[in-house]
């Protein structure tokens, strides 16, 4: 990691465990005093090794927790297609990730929604008729075993 010392590392572990932490504690946490550690928070920020700060929900209190997985085959690779398809899927509240990917698909799209049945109309409605695509095959992730947004930092 360029440029990044054991201070700076310590700053993102301890971020990305909880962004609204104060910064005397976080300087506390990585020995520093708040006026070097806000610098260095400032700086991070402004290099763009921090690119925001989010509050994560619960998806099965909001009733949003079914995940789809979805495997989009594309008709046509040519760049204008690709990045028809690849704007298009920005607009939809429901995809909350894309991956274009490698293999006999093209992009893995991660939908998350309230039931099978909003899934159903979202994929009639919606997916099957974004720019360019072939076909869609869906799974349903039955238990999430593992979840973390937080990047494995040395």
């Amino acid at each position: 990691m360029p440029d990044l010392d054991h201070h700076d590392i310590k700053i993102l572990k301890c971020l990305q465990l909880n962004a609204d932490i104060s910064m005397a504690e976080l300087g506390d946490k990585v020995g520093l005093s708040h006026t070097p550690c806000w610098r260095r928070v400032k700086s991070l920020e402004k290099e763009g090794y921090i690119k925001g700060k989010v509050t994560l929900l619960d998806g099965e209190k909001l009733n949003l927790s079914v995940a789809v997985h979805a495997y989009i085959t594309i008709k046509s690779h040519d760049e204008a297609s690709l990045v028809a398809f690849e704007s298009a899927v920005q607009s939809i509240a429901e995809i909350v990730e894309c991956y274009s990917i490698t293999g006999d698909k093209d992009y893995q799209l991660k939908i998350i929604v309230a039931s099978v049945d909003h899934y159903e109309k979202l994929l009639k409605s919606t997916l099957v008729h974004l720019p360019n695509v072939a076909s869609v095959n869906s799974v349903f992730a039955l238990k999430q075993i593992k979840y973390t947004t937080q990047l494995p930092l040395p």
